[in-house]
């Protein structure tokens, strides 16, 4: 059994991303503030969905709980294919809302960060593709975990949440140019 606790985790991604930023830093020559401002946003914005995509919200003794992984309890693996049943699931209305709109809410930053980081991502289509994608990155990482599990919802979710972002994005620009 192996466990990664949250701050290890997040020790870890962000000896990541400052490593690849000094060294492409150091490779150009140059360092571009506005980006550098855009892509911590983005790194905060990766951060927050690494913590609650991976480290379950209920706590044990006053701490987040780990990221779990065992072989005995990996296979086989939890995942739903079936768009809207799990909704059901949900003993209270409240918290099936709570799951539904947090799902949308957290990847409409990714919808707004990502046009502005990516010029190629110019279009609606090519976000929603790109959030998408971020959301199904997400799902496959999760399968493994005891404590996760993959859902067709969070992607369908995840994937709106990214097109209100690129939405909002779209409104400020066209609001912009008048």
């Amino acid at each position: 059994m192996i466990e990664i606790s949250f701050l290890t985790g997040e020790l870890i991604y962000t000896a990541i991303y400052l490593a690849v930023r000094i060294i492409l830093a150091i490779y150009r020559g140059k360092i571009d503030w506005k980006r550098e401002a855009w892509l911590l946003l983005m790194y905060i914005n990766l951060a927050v969905l690494l913590r609650i995509t991976f480290f379950p919200f209920n706590r044990m003794d006053g701490k987040v709980q780990p990221l779990v992984f065992d072989v005995s309890t990996a296979f086989p693996f939890r995942i739903n294919l079936v768009p809207f049943v799990r909704l059901q699931d949900y003993s209270r209305k409240k918290d099936m809302l709570l799951n539904l709109i947090g799902n949308i809410c957290m990847f409409i930053p990714s919808g707004i960060i990502l046009p502005v980081l990516f010029k190629r991502l110019n279009s609606f289509i090519k976000v929603i593709a790109a959030g998408a994608l971020l959301s199904l990155c997400i799902e496959i990482l999760q399968l493994p975990f005891m404590v996760r599990a993959s859902d067709i919802d969070d992607l369908i979710q995840n994937t709106l949440g990214a097109a209100i972002g690129y939405c909002i994005y779209a409104a400020v620009r066209k609001c912009r140019r008048r």
